[in-house]
């Protein structure tokens, strides 16, 4: 496979660690063995193959570079390479240097998806090993690893989650019917993408009170991979929740206070919250475009 494959690989092993790692960046490893190494069973040459891999598990808990190589009981060959979609952190935090135990465990060859945008980190942890003699390779698949980590990347660039807003309408721009009642506008297939490629892909989702009165929504990922589950933020700053509304759990987050929304939505990050689906409705769009607190829009068009 080629650098960009095993990328990849690693960007599935770190999605494991969505809604578990908070402030961190999800990422994963792998270990690969070259074709040119005979099989022990066989003798024969194979084609290239992760020896092992990790991927970032829990917030505290180790990175993966450090996990695939302290778990790892075989012998680290020159020619084997370590992937991993984000730089190797180079600083003592929770846990030590990723290329302290990369130097000692005699990786020779790394290739990275993207830099780390931590300025504690940036760049240096690749300096530092490549002034070790190791080949560093990369950035490789830098902005499919970047869009995969935006959240993380937003909150160390901007000091906020990244914030996608998303609204349905109808081909005239109706997005409920005249009465204010709910209108159907997407269809099965746009249901079901919305809520895989959308609600699954972000820490939390985000609607106001008037979203929850009128349509009474659950705010769950019900299509695709239901592993995880974002938590849910209802905007009410009037105490107009109503009591048996199906979005009431454990898992909503209720604003019933008065709120700057830069300030809210700066908290948030600091609870691990690196990713916020707007989902409506139309006052709270507003307020997020008004507040220049919008990164990205996605408009479904139904019927």
């Amino acid at each position: 496979m080629s650098h960009e494959q095993y990328i990849r690989c690693c960007l599935e092993l770190a999605t494991k660690g969505r809604g578990k790692v908070k402030t961190n960046p999800m990422v994963g490893s792998v270990l690969v063995s070259p074709s040119t190494r005979p099989s022990a069973s066989s003798g024969l040459a194979q084609d290239d193959i992760i020896v092992a891999e990790a991927f970032h598990e829990a917030f505290g808990q180790l990175h993966a570079e450090r996990a695939l190589l302290e778990r790892y009981n075989g012998q680290i060959n020159s020619d084997d390479t370590l992937y991993v979609n984000l730089e190797p952190c180079c600083h003592k935090g929770k846990t030590p240097p990723c290329t302290d135990i990369i130097l000692e465990k005699g990786v020779r060859k790394v290739v990275f998806g993207m830099y780390d945008p931590n300025p504690q980190i940036s760049g240096k942890g690749i300096e530092a090993l490549r002034s070790a003699g190791i080949e560093v390779i990369g950035p490789v698949l830098s902005e499919v690893c970047e869009r995969f980590n935006r959240g993380f990347v937003s909150v160390q660039n901007n000091g906020r989650p990244w914030i996608t807003l998303k609204k349905a309408q109808t081909r005239t721009g109706q997005i409920s019917n005249k009465d204010g009642s709910p209108l159907k506008i997407t269809s099965q297939e746009q249901d079901e993408w919305s809520h895989a490629q959308l609600r699954a892909k972000h820490d939390a989702i985000l609607v106001g009170v008037q979203t929850v009165i009128n349509d009474d929504p659950q705010l769950t990922v019900r299509y695709g991979d239901t592993t995880f589950q974002p938590i849910r933020i209802i905007l009410d700053p009037n105490k107009r929740m109503p009591k048996d509304a199906k979005v009431s759990g454990q898992d909503t987050k209720v604003i019933d206070y008065p709120f700057d929304l830069k300030e809210l939505i700066s908290s948030l990050a600091e609870e691990g919250i690196m990713s916020v689906l707007v989902e409506g409705g139309e006052r709270t769009w507003k307020y997020f475009r008004d507040a220049g607190m919008v990164d990205e829009e996605v408009v479904l068009i139904g019927r």
